[in-house]
């Protein structure tokens, strides 16, 4: 089963607008939404190779990156991202 990977941070002004998104993709159970908090989960922002957040990944039930949308996006987008690879 995919899920979205959402890196984010308090301090991060984008993050804070993605983040009610994020949320209500969730709460529709469009698909599972991980938030990721890059200051605290160093590790796995490098294993993704996340350079600028917000960044939503799209992964396989292996955890293997399938899409990947960078910046705060319309809900729409993201909608798409997942429709597209399903």
């Amino acid at each position: 089963m995919k899920k979205l990977l959402y890196f984010s941070a308090a301090w991060c002004g984008p993050c804070r607008m993605l983040g009610p998104v994020m949320e209500e993709i969730a709460d529709e159970g469009i698909i599972e939404v991980d938030k990721i908090d890059v200051d605290e989960n160093q590790a796995l922002t490098q294993q993704y190779g996340v350079r600028n957040i917000p960044t939503v990944l799209l992964v396989d039930d292996t955890g293997k990156e399938v899409a990947k949308k960078v910046g705060a996006n319309p809900k729409t987008t993201y909608i798409e991202m997942i429709n597209e690879n399903s």
